[in-house]
């Protein structure tokens, strides 16, 4: 939304007092909340127009307090027309002021009715923090939803105007009452997405006093020295777990970005995980085949409740897939079990975490967070389907590309531009990081054979390609390939990106390339630049790149249209592969022209015509075909 909430006022309204750990802890979050009006189970409070600064620290003051309540709050430091009110009251008098911010056009209202109005504010959030379901669905019934205490101020989602909601509580609102508001163009994710943190460090104090615990038994730390320690710990835990909710939302985000285009994959594994038994449909109320083929006539894909339903689905199943395997155990993946603890306790006691009891399960969580959050709900569900590989597999492979392509370092530069350009632009930045990802574990699984290969020496070999082809890439490229590279990084710069970090992403589409270089240098026995010189010069020749380019680009509802897409797209570069090697056992691009003048023409020829329209599968189809028939020629 492009709102920066600690440089800039947003409105709220809330369901909590500052005494609750929930709602007191979000609502000192930021020096720019106006909390406009709140409600808990004893009293309503009502701030019009608040005073953001003297309106914190009055805040501050109640939850600093062992016990408090809204009747606790000064009421002098509360604007014009507001103050506190019992719910106990018959009625409660409505000031103009309270009339406008509720829409409620009469001098006193019942508390239930202004509490209804309250959940219907037209405000930036509505804040969760107090026990209760609060929205449901317009078609729900209150039975259904199983609170009855609150039967009477429930309003539906078609009711709520505020333009986030954020759920602290758990089950502020029904799932499908989240799916509702979210069609009609609300923000919101769900409780379990909202309230992970809490989760997330329990997990992490777990796992840290297991890893602990040989060491206070050796006599290497005694009890007060271990309390000191943990307590040592805390702003990095909290460090940790912060990180993996930026990292949770920012994959609904692109996954939400992606919109129809993904709607199949996500398809896909909804059927995949329905057939494994491990998902009901109709209990986690995602769509049905029908209302699939509904929203994918309408341009729209899963809504951010439903995705985050399958993004969980997806890290539960590929967690078990990898402790069932044996990828886990492989020397390449054991330094995943650092990234999950804090660098204090790394640093401290790296024997006592390299022991850890549960290292196998540690490192399955890493990377089932990492693969998903990086890759996206059917991040691994599709690679399994396009090779057949293992989840073992393709988290070799992942991890093989995000440390060839040194993508945690981009994606860091990446999160760096918060609050500096766009939210569009930025989420594009990290959806091209996102697509090279999935292209690259693609190409390792189908050439790479990291199931059976030395993965370290594999990444070390793939990576002196890339630092190769960074160095050389753009005199290799075409005029017009040039042009286009220039024109992509103008683009970003004008949109706020660092030059530096609009070059690297910039280059993506050709550094991309690295990979098939590196194998073909290696199979002809050359240099590496020597390889990239001859593959950029075939590429040249057919203007291929374009080709695959606006191929990648086809959005394919269809299964199997979208299997026949990815192997036309393979054999297109398959085919670039060996005029690669031709051209390289030719000697240079101009010999091997010279060689081949006839066919290549004739091939340019065919090859233009086919690709001059619009990209079709079969168009595509038939160029890789007709590259290939020319490399046999070669």
């Amino acid at each position: 939304m492009d709102r920066n909430i600690q440089a800039e006022p947003f409105s709220v309204v809330g369901v909590g007092d500052m005494s609750g750990d929930v709602f007191g802890n979000g609502m000192l979050l930021s020096p720019e909340i106006r909390l406009v009006a709140a409600f808990d189970h004893r009293d309503i409070f009502f701030d019009p127009t608040p005073d953001a600064a003297v309106s914190l620290a009055e805040r501050k003051r109640l939850f600093a307090l062992p016990r408090s309540s809204w009747q606790d709050y000064d009421k002098s430091l509360i604007s014009a027309g507001g103050g506190v009110f019992s719910r106990s009251l018959k009625v409660i008098p409505l000031s103009e002021e309270m009339q406008a911010l509720l829409g409620l056009q009469k001098a006193t209202a019942s508390p239930n009715e202004v509490m209804r109005a309250i959940l219907s504010a037209q405000v930036d959030l509505l804040w969760f923090g107090g026990i209760g379901t609060y929205i449901k669905a317009p078609e729900e019934d209150d039975a259904s939803v199983g609170d009855r205490a609150n039967d009477a101020i429930r309003v539906t989602a078609d009711q709520v105007r505020a333009k986030v909601v954020g759920e602290g509580a758990n089950l502020g609102v029904t799932q499908r009452g989240r799916i509702a508001y979210a069609l009609k163009g609300g923000r919101i994710n769900t409780d379990a997405i909202d309230n992970s943190a809490g989760v997330n460090s329990s997990d992490l104090e777990v796992n840290i006093k297991i890893a602990l615990a040989p060491v206070v038994a050796a006599g290497a730390l005694d009890g007060e020295a271990r309390i000191a320690f943990l307590a040592s710990m805390t702003d990095d835990v909290a460090a940790l777990c912060l990180r993996n909710n930026y990292l949770q939302g920012l994959a609904l985000s692109l996954a939400e970005r992606a919109g129809t285009s993904e709607l199949p994959d996500h398809r896909v594994l909804i059927e995949g995980l329905e057939e494994r038994g491990r998902l009901d449909r109709a209990v986690e109320f995602l769509p049905s085949d029908a209302v699939l083929d509904a929203r994918a006539a309408q341009g729209k894909g899963l809504t951010r409740p439903e995705l985050a339903v399958i993004l969980a689905y997806a890290k539960l199943s590929l967690f078990d897939d990898l402790v069932a395997g044996r990828a886990i155990d492989t020397p390449y993946l054991a330094g995943e079990l650092f990234r999950y603890f804090p660098q204090k306790l790394n640093a401290t006691y790296p024997a006592a975490v390299e022991g850890h009891r549960l290292k196998r399960e540690v490192i399955a969580t890493v990377l089932a967070n990492a693969m998903i959050n990086r890759g996206g709900p059917a991040f691994v569900s599709e690679l399994m389907a396009a090779t057949s590989a293992s989840a073992g597999e393709v988290a070799l492979a992942y991890a093989a590309v995000r440390d060839v392509y040194g993508l945690t370092a981009l994606y860091a530069a990446v999160d760096a531009l918060d609050n500096k350009v766009p939210g569009a632009v930025q989420l594009a930045l990290y959806a091209q990081v996102e697509a090279l990802l999935y292209r690259e574990a693609l190409w390792f699984l189908r050439n790479g054979n990291v199931g059976a290969s030395d993965v370290a020496a594999l990444v070390e070999r793939h990576k002196a390609g890339v630092e190769a082809l960074r160095g050389a890439g753009v005199s290799l490229l075409s005029d017009k390939e040039r042009e286009a590279l220039s024109g992509r990084i103008a683009e970003l710069v004008e949109h706020g990106v660092d030059a530096e970090l609009a070059q690297r992403i910039g280059e993506l589409p050709v550094i991309g390339n690295a990979s098939d270089i590196v194998l073909v240098a290696e199979r002809a026995g050359v240099s590496i630049e020597a390889a990239a010189g001859a593959f950029f010069g075939a590429a040249g020749q057919f203007d291929l790149f374009r080709i695959v380019e606006e191929g990648r680009n086809i959005v394919l509802a269809d299964r199997f249209d979208r299997m026949a897409l990815d192997r036309a797209l393979a054999n297109l570069m398959r085919a670039l592969r060996d005029l690669t090697a031709d051209v390289l056992k030719a000697g240079d691009i101009a010999t091997w022209r010279g060689q081949h003048e006839a066919g290549i023409a004739r091939t340019v020829k065919a090859v233009t015509e086919l690709t001059g329209g619009a990209a079709t599968v079969s168009r595509l189809s038939v160029a890789a075909g007709l590259l290939a028939d020319l490399a046999r020629e070669g």
